[in-house]
C-alpha cells in the first residue's frame, strides 16, 4: 500500500483549508456584497485583517498542485490522458487563481484609500484597470475548472480508476455551483461559504477523494 497518494490528498486538503481561511478573512463582510461602490464590501474590512488573510493564504496556494497530483494518481489507472488533462488544468487553474487571490488584499486597501480620497475619476480609472487585468482572471479560472470537471467526470464514468462512480458527483464545478446556490437560496449558510467558494468546493473534492480511497490497496508509484 502506498501512502504517498493519500499524503498528497491531505496536502491538497490543507491547501483548501488554509487558502479558504485566508480568503474568508479577505472577503467576508457581514453586511454582504451589495454595494453601489465597485468592490464596496472591502470598506467594512479592517486593513490588518486584509494583511493577515493575505499572508495566511499565499504560502499554501502551491499545495493545491499536490492535491491535483493525488487526483491524477487516482484517475490514471483508468485513463492516463484524462488524468493528465485534469492535472494540467488543475495546475493552470491554481497558478492563475493564485495571481488573482494574491491581488485581493491590495485591492481592498486601494478601494478604501480611494473612498477616503473621494476622487471619483481616479477611482473609476483604477477599478477599471483592476477589472481588466486581474478580475477577469477569476472568470478564466472558472472556465478551466469547468473543463477540468468534465475530464474528471468522464474519466470516472469510463471506469478503471481507483474511484467508484459516485465520486463523479464531487467534481469541483458542481460543488462550486452548490455553494453559489446556497448563497442565493439559503443565505444564512451561503454567506459564510461564498466568500471562499472555490476553496469550499475543493475541500469537498479532496475530502471525498480521501474517503473514497480509504480502504483501497493503492498501487506503488
Amino acid at each position: 500500500m502506498n501512502n504517498h497518494i493519500r499524503l498528497f490528498g491531505y496536502l491538497g486538503l490543507l491547501a483548501a483549508v488554509m487558502v479558504g481561511i485566508g480568503e474568508f478573512l479577505l472577503h467576508f463582510n457581514p453586511n454582504g456584497f451589495d454595494s453601489d461602490i465597485p468592490f464596496g464590501y472591502f470598506l467594512g474590512i479592517p486593513q490588518d485583517r486584509l494583511t493577515l488573510g493575505h499572508y495566511i493564504l499565499v504560502p499554501f496556494i502551491p499545495f493545491y498542485i499536490f492535491g491535483y497530483w493525488h487526483i491524477y494518481q487516482a484517475l490514471q489507472t483508468g485513463s492516463k490522458n484524462l488524468a493528465f488533462a485534469v492535472l494540467t488544468l488543475g495546475i493552470f487553474a491554481f497558478v492563475i487563481g493564485g495571481i488573482w487571490v494574491g491581488s485581493r488584499a491590495n485591492l481592498g486597501v486601494m478601494v478604501q484609500s480611494l473612498h477616503e480620497a473621494n476622487t471619483p475619476d481616479l477611482a473609476q480609472k483604477l477599478i477599471a484597470s483592476y477589472e481588466l487585468h486581474l478580475e477577469n482572471l477569476v472568470q478564466i479560472l472558472r472556465i478551466i475548472i469547468l473543463l477540468l470537471s468534465v475530464c474528471f467526470v468522464w474519466a470516472i464514468l469510463k471506469g478503471g480508476t481507483l474511484y467508484q462512480k459516485w465520486m463523479a458527483f464531487f467534481n469541483p464545478i458542481l460543488l462550486l455551483l452548490i455553494v453559489f446556490a446556497l448563497f442565493f437560496l439559503v443565505r444564512p449558510i451561503g454567506q459564510y461559504l461564498a466568500p471562499t467558494a472555490m476553496n469550499v468546493a475543493h475541500f469537498g473534492l479532496f475530502t471525498a477523494s480521501l474517503i473514497a480511497l480509504r480502504n483501497k490497496n493503492l498501487p506503488h508509484q
